[in-house]
């Protein structure tokens, strides 16, 4: 018996050392490589240094290849040296002025993710999915994002020219834009539309939507609301947390409204619900568009999954992955990807979108065939003519005109007629 146990025990740790070995040998290889690929970047950089034409500064070439780096991951992921990190707090803390669009790099070109309402992109005419392909006659190819949110932002006042390949039309257009300080109130309307419905349109995720969002709310309760639009359309997101509070109104205490996922356990993060008080009997449905992004898509996701709202409108834009800003020794930073946003049921969001489970595009209920795409030339940016399209005009809120909002309006009378 003690020989057939000390047999066993032997096996076992023949096995556990050919494992340790079979996994400390990938481990060097993977090292082996690492110092392989590093030699390689050292030689370059000695032979740059020694035989390039001027002679070129250490700092330059090593910032130069870290920005690569970076941009080689992902459009969201960027080396930031010390003047642009300094921007970037700037920006997070003042004011400034801007445009008023939410941009990101879709198939390698620069794209609208949705221009902010009442702000002079918005005014201006620019839509989501225009490719914007000329910023004051400067080509945007291989920009990065940072570059071109810093050419579109500066002084008050001054115009800015965008050149936009808008695919759904087969035009190329030029839109000059006068920078203004931008000023967005998270909700736009908050009003009783007909037979107790209510509609709230949130434009954006802001600090003290949450605040706004519950005096709404209240007042809305007050005048009789039996059943409640939400708004997202054209909402490109906001602050992350907002985004959860907004959303556990309306879910039950204790519950997942969407947790984020990376390599690193530290990444790997639930947001629960906390609402002492949440709307739980409202019945609700959710306007999304291709606009509808980042926060907007927890939020429709979240209550989407756990059957609390219907989704009406179209795909959402798909932006949901995490940035880490990680300061360097210099005063530099890396603005890095770490991890990705996940509905509750563990639906991931970035590239996806949420699916709304009614489709109304364009006016119509039924699914519209998806516009014909255009081709586009290598030399598209050679090629481009301009061609001028007059400003959006400013109309008074009406609502029997949106064809979303009366679709959604009709869901909520009939379950209320179905309640009867």
């Amino acid at each position: 018996m003690r020989k057939k146990v000390l047999a066993i025990l032997i096996s076992g740790l023949v096995i556990f050392t050919f494992v340790s070995l079979a996994i400390s040998g990938v481990e060097k290889k993977k090292k082996d490589d690492l110092y392989r690929q590093v030699e390689l970047f050292a030689d370059s950089l000695a032979i740059v240094q020694n035989e390039y034409v001027e002679e070129a500064k250490s700092k330059d070439l090593i910032y130069g290849a870290l920005k690569g780096m970076l941009a080689a991951l992902d459009p969201h992921s960027q080396f930031m040296d010390p003047d642009t990190y300094n921007e970037l707090k700037v920006d997070t803390e003042g004011k400034f002025g801007g445009l008023g669009i939410e941009i990101t790099i879709k198939d390698g070109l620069l794209t609208v993710v949705t221009p902010i309402e009442d702000t002079p992109a918005w005014k201006a005419g620019i839509k989501t999915n225009d490719r914007i392909v000329k910023i004051n006659n400067e080509i945007t190819r291989d920009m990065s994002l940072s570059e071109a949110v810093k050419k579109m932002r500066g002084k008050p006042g001054e115009a800015v020219i965008l050149t936009i390949l808008r695919e759904s039309e087969k035009r190329i257009l030029e839109f000059k834009i006068v920078r203004d300080i931008i000023k967005i109130k998270g909700i736009k309307e908050a009003r009783i539309l007909e037979e107790g419905i209510g509609y709230i349109r949130l434009i954006e995720f802001r600090e003290n939507t949450p605040q706004d969002i519950n005096i709404v709310l209240d007042k809305l309760i007050k005048e009789g609301m039996a059943g409640l639009i939400l708004d997202l359309r054209n909402n490109p997101g906001g602050l992350l947390d907002v985004a959860v509070k907004v959303a556990e109104r309306f879910i039950e205490k204790g519950k997942i409204v969407v947790y984020t996922k990376g390599r690193q356990p530290s990444q790997n993060i639930e947001f629960i619900s906390r609402s002492s008080h949440p709307l739980l009997n409202l019945p609700m449905v959710i306007l999304i568009n291709e606009g509808s992004a980042s926060g907007s898509e927890i939020v429709a996701g979240a209550l989407q999954d756990y059957r609390r709202a219907i989704i009406l409108g179209t795909k959402s834009f798909g932006k949901g992955s995490v940035q880490t800003v990680i300061p360097l020794s210099d005063g530099s930073a890396l603005r890095l990807t770490t991890s990705k946003y996940f509905t509750p049921l563990g639906k991931v969001i970035h590239g996806k979108g949420v699916m709304p489970d009614i489709v109304v595009e364009d006016g119509r209920i039924e699914l519209a065939k998806a516009p014909e795409k255009a081709e586009v030339s290598e030399n598209v940016f050679e090629e481009i003519k301009s061609a001028q399209i007059p400003a959006k005009e400013e109309k008074p809120f009406d609502y029997k005109s949106d064809n979303q909002i009366m679709r959604a309006a009709d869901i909520l009378k009939a379950v209320k007629f179905y309640k009867k």
